[in-house]
């Protein structure tokens, strides 16, 4: 049974949609900041980078597991991999 949250930690993956909101759709997301803030984060290593879904299109999500990561201490985290 504790197995199957950290599975889905693993293998969930969360859209820029669900991170930061749409306003088209008044829908908020998790965290508090706009896209070029996450995008600003992604580039300088302070949020975890966005995976590549497919070589054959330009889809991106973030595993669940990253940004896990980076709500245990947003001041403090650091990426592995800036890209």
């Amino acid at each position: 049974t504790n197995e199957l949250p950290r599975i889905l930690q693993e293998t969930l993956l969360l859209t820029e949609k669900q991170l930061i909101g749409c306003q088209k759709n008044q829908t908020t997301g998790l965290l508090p900041f706009s896209h070029s803030t996450l995008w600003r984060r992604v580039k300088d290593g302070t949020f975890p980078p966005p995976q590549k879904l497919s070589e054959a299109s330009r889809s991106i999500a973030w595993r669940t597991k990253d940004v896990l990561d980076w709500y245990a201490n947003p001041a403090a985290y650091r990426a592995a991999q800036i890209h």
